[in-house]
């Protein structure tokens, strides 16, 4: 199930959006500066570098510590969507962000919780046969977080796609009453809505030493609502509904690439295979 609308102009002047995308030095010294997801002017994730060619990548850092739910809106969230546009919901998270254009789309998702380093880890898994290990550390890239696997597919021979759900704070920190209360509302039927500001970053590995140098489309969705929602639907193994206000200028994909999400994203779930 996805469901589209046009993209659209969202958001606040940038001093006062509590989200916003900026960059800063890297903390190693030289090379490319490191492109960031803002909270309340607070670093709060380390995203991918714009170059194109380095690892995809989501790292959480000290600033996200909070939630960003809007107490007018959890009635209506707590139900599915039926449409982008119900409700209002998108005006409303949309005075949370950063002035600039937004693809909102309409999502079914059917999370999978994830640990790093652990089975089904993106980063120790998928990126090391793209990109081997960082060359600095030795290590698979660490994103700091568990966080939520929900779709993957084919772009073509020689892309995939690759979707996340990022929460702004780690499922250890959720009520376990609230959570334990849309597993039984799931369980008898329903359907709750989350909402994230989300991009879509196109990587592919320059360095000719990988396993597979398929270029990695990764759509990732940082939880503004919902984090007791996805956790039960992960503990339940029930779908939920997901309103994801892609960030088109933020992106590190072409006007194109976003074009072909809802298509993509309407294709069976399928992994990568290499052949290898």
């Amino acid at each position: 199930m996805i469901k589209e609308s046009e993209p659209r102009s969202l958001g606040l002047p940038a001093p006062e959006a509590r989200l916003q995308f900026g960059t800063e030095p890297h903390e190693l010294g030289g090379g490319p500066r490191r492109r960031l997801l803002v909270i309340d002017d607070a670093p709060a994730f380390e995203l991918s570098f714009p170059c194109g060619t380095c690892p995809f990548l989501f790292r959480r850092l000290e600033g996200a510590n909070e939630k960003l739910s809007l107490e007018n809106m959890q009635d209506r969230l707590t139900a599915a969507l039926a449409d982008p546009d119900d409700g209002g919901v998108i005006e409303a998270f949309g005075a949370l962000l950063p002035e600039g254009e937004y693809l909102p789309l309409l999502l079914e998702v059917e999370p999978r919780l994830v640990v790093p380093g652990a089975k089904g880890d993106y980063f120790s898994g998928e990126q090391v046969a793209a990109w081997g290990v960082d060359q600095f550390w030795g290590l698979p890239q660490y994103p700091h977080t568990s966080y939520y696997r929900t779709f993957e597919t084919m772009v073509d021979a020689d892309a995939h796609l690759y979707e996340f759900v990022v929460p702004m704070v780690p499922p250890t920190w959720n009520d376990r009453e609230r959570v334990d209360e849309y597993v039984r509302l799931m369980e008898l039927g329903t359907v709750p809505t989350a909402v994230a500001i989300s991009t879509l970053d196109v990587c592919q590995s320059a360095l000719g030493l990988a396993d597979d140098p398929a270029a990695h489309w990764g759509l990732t969705h940082f939880l503004l609502d919902g984090h007791h929602k996805l956790e039960a639907a992960a503990t339940a193994g029930r779908p939920v509904r997901l309103l994801s206000l892609l960030a088109l200028g933020e992106s590190l994909a072409g006007a194109d690439d976003a074009a072909r999400l809802p298509a993509l994203r309407a294709q069976p779930r399928s992994a990568r295979t290499t052949g290898t």
